[in-house]
């Protein structure tokens, strides 16, 4: 299985992004309409600048408590790993679980971003995958 595989069956296929220059408050809002957990930091809404997550949000309320106060670019992850659309699905949760970050930006040959993956998104697929393999042995045995 391919990232490529995930990023097909995704309900939201656009890539949310943000700006550096905006605001926590804008963040949280953004967060909270999408229904998602992280956003890419873009200037461009396609370059990659950085990754911004409520996992970032919460660990800088935690050290100084102004992180409404603060722009995106101050809290935000500037060095992003990233996978391509051809990466190995089990090599990429390897890399997430070793890494212990929750989403990964999908990046073009160009590096464009053309989609973000979360682990909730790879295990989702893992065991509709699995499910239509059990399906077909059922049906396998039952037919015989």
């Amino acid at each position: 299985m391919r990232i490529a595989d995930i990023l097909q069956s995704k309900s939201l296929r656009d890539v949310v992004t943000i700006r550096p220059d905006a605001g926590v408050r804008e963040l949280l809002a953004t967060l909270a309409e999408h229904n998602i957990g992280a956003v890419v930091v873009s200037s461009d809404g396609t370059a990659l600048e950085g990754i911004v997550s409520e996992r970032d949000v919460v660990r800088h309320l935690h050290s100084d408590g102004t992180v409404i106060n603060n722009v995106v670019s101050a809290i935000m992850t500037a060095e992003v790993r990233t996978c391509s659309p051809d990466d190995d699905l089990d090599e990429v949760m390897q890399v997430m679980t070793d890494g212990r970050f929750r989403h990964i930006p999908v990046a073009s040959d160009d590096g464009a971003v053309v989609g973000i993956v979360s682990i909730g998104d790879m295990v989702k697929h893992k065991i509709d995958q699995l499910q239509f393999e059990r399906d077909q042995l059922d049906n396998y045995v039952h037919q015989s």
